[in-house]
């Protein structure tokens, strides 16, 4: 079918997801200790090490449980509703994937750590540190809005 995405591709795009988010935390981890920052794009994005016990923007902060929880929930939801498809469109495909692999990502530093691991600070305003789980939540939103919005008046939507 033209402009979608079988559900494997869609799976093993979160996966990839999930693998890059957790080698950059772990390569932040071992680079950034002692409190170091690096200049990355000097006066538009730097790295520094953060361990959050919150969600985004530091709300429920020290509820490691429940925001671990909550990406197991999230996580299975979005893994047994991929599996329900056979094909998705093509943006609806990429937001799934991108919004798994994100919960996963932070789901697993909960999990294993009982913080998630954040080192992506803009410079040039005063904004959280994140992480690349962060940015792909984020894009899944994106993604979201996209197929909405390509796809309004679609009397065949799913």
């Amino acid at each position: 079918m033209k402009g979608t995405l079988p559900r494997q591709q869609t799976l093993l795009m979160a996966l990839v997801i999930v693998v890059v988010d957790q080698v950059s935390k772990g390569w932040a981890s071992n680079a950034l200790q002692g409190g170091d920052t690096l200049a990355l794009l000097p006066q538009l994005l730097s790295l520094q090490l953060v361990h959050n016990t919150g969600a985004a923007f530091s709300v429920l902060q020290n509820s490691t449980a429940l925001l671990g929880l909550l990406s197991l929930g999230v996580s299975i939801a979005l893994i047994l509703w991929i599996w329900r498809q056979r094909v998705l469109p093509f943006w609806q495909a990429l937001a799934a994937a991108a919004l798994l692999g994100g919960t996963l990502g932070n789901g697993i530093d909960r999990w294993r750590l009982g913080h998630v691991v954040d080192f992506l600070a803009l410079e040039p305003i005063d904004f959280p540190i994140f992480n690349g789980a962060d940015v792909a939540i984020n894009l899944a939103v994106l993604c979201f809005a996209i197929d909405l919005w390509t796809r309004r008046g679609d009397t065949r939507r799913n």
